[in-house]
């Protein structure tokens, strides 16, 4: 009687991990926006933020259609002083992998003095499905990234 009901209990068990597991594994991380994370759209806001004492402003703009699809332009002004910065493109709605986007310095912002970066980059795109969310984290060059209160994303729209 005993080795019956472990038996339908195992059954039972196996059954459940297999309705709710999928869904459980798949579910989205909430940790970031528990920590106060703020989302930004980056093609249709100025992002700013303040991090460690230091004002910081990203803006994205569309700058036309290439061969390899849409190509972008961000810009970083920050009065913090980087020796170097690097954006790095990462899938938000789908993982694609991890992006580097080397920024140049473009000299001084002419309203307050502050340190101006600039990148061109194409964001890769899927084959599925033609509009994709990717995610912009900075970090200074190859260093480790630090913990930034903002999320900026944008939408991607690949060839269809």
């Amino acid at each position: 009687m005993l080795r019956a009901l472990v038996a339908v209990l195992a059954i039972i068990g196996v059954i459940a991990l297999g309705i709710f597991g999928p869904r459980w594994l798949m579910s989205e991380d909430r940790a970031p926006a528990d920590q106060g994370e703020v989302l930004c759209d980056l093609l249709n806001d100025t992002c700013s933020w303040e991090q460690q004492g230091r004002n910081w402003q990203a803006q994205l703009k569309k700058e036309g259609v290439q061969g390899q699809g849409t190509e972008y332009h961000l810009t970083i002004k920050t009065d913090s002083s980087q020796p170097r910065l690097l954006a790095v493109l990462r899938g938000e709605s789908m993982y694609l992998g991890e992006y580097p986007v080397p920024m140049a310095r473009a000299g001084l912002a002419p309203d307050d003095g502050g340190q101006l970066w600039e990148a061109r980059f194409t964001a890769p795109f899927c084959t599925t499905d033609p509009k994709m969310t990717w995610r912009v984290d900075l970090q200074a060059g190859m260093d480790q990234e630090t913990a930034m209160p903002v999320k900026l994303t944008f939408i991607a729209e690949g060839r269809a």
